[in-house]
Order: C-alpha cells, then sequence, then structure tokens
C-alpha cells in the first residue's frame, strides 16, 4: 500500500508541518465529541503533548510555547491524536478541565449564526476571563 496507510512510520515524521513550522490541531471532547478548539503545534509542542499527553501548542501571538492551562487551570488531558489522511491536520481528543476558550465558555465556538444573520450564545460560560486573566486578557 502507499504511503497513506503506512503505520510503521513515525508519527513525527508523518506530519507535514507548513513554511513556518506549524500544524493546525483541532480539539475535541473525548465523551462528547463537542469541538472545543483550534490550535497550532510545532513539532516540539507536538512532541511535548505525546510525552507528557497535556496538551501543549504554538502560540503565534506570543512566538512561544503555551502548555493549555498554564494560566487559566483549565489543562487538557490528552488521550488520542490523531492525523488526518494528508497529514497536515491533526486531531485531539481531550478531557478539558473547565472552559476551552480563553473568554470563558466550554468551547472557542460559542455563537452561532440565526437566521436574520446576527448571532446568538449557544454554550456555557464556565468562568469569568476577568477573574482568570485580569482585566486586560
Amino acid at each position: 500500500m502507499g504511503d497513506t496507510h503506512d503505520t510503521n512510520k513515525n508519527f513525527l515524521e508523518t506530519v507535514k508541518f507548513d513554511e513556518k513550522g506549524l500544524v493546525p490541531a483541532i480539539v475535541q471532547d473525548y465523551e462528547s465529541g463537542k469541538v472545543l478548539m483550534m490550535a497550532w503545534m510545532n513539532r516540539e509542542s507536538l512532541q511535548m503533548t505525546l510525552e507528557k499527553k497535556k496538551a501543549c501548542y504554538w502560540s503565534r501571538s506570543r512566538n512561544k510555547l503555551w502548555l493549555k492551562g498554564e494560566s487559566s487551570g483549565n489543562m487538557q488531558s490528552v488521550h488520542d491524536i490523531l492525523i488526518d489522511c494528508d497529514g497536515d491536520t491533526l486531531l485531539l481528543k481531550v478531557s478539558q478541565i473547565g472552559g476551552a476558550c480563553h473568554v470563558g465558555y466550554h468551547s472557542c465556538f460559542y455563537r452561532k449564526a440565526t437566521e436574520d444573520l446576527s448571532m446568538e450564545i449557544c454554550d456555557t460560560l464556565m468562568f469569568n476571563p476577568d477573574d482568570v486573566y485580569g482585566k486586560q486578557h
């Protein structure tokens, strides 16, 4: 069989990082299947996640590794890491402690479009971000 079915390859060597050394990671609740967030990973953050089973990402805005929950306590325990058929997108299945979203919701996808093209909240507020990050988050 071709490369796409080869499970004998090293997982890290299979990941196709972009020109900036990043790969998108979709994060899903392990039990409910709900999509919690999307983040970026570089090789170092992926390796750390694989080793520690705690989600670690690459923060493009801060230009540094970001252990999910390091400020808020809203950690992600990683159950599975899957890779898509092209090798250029990851799916992390996690147990989320508290909210995944930095504005306090369980999921970053907490708003949905309505018929009149406005938005409505469709998720649970888990914490007050001002209490967790201060007023300037």
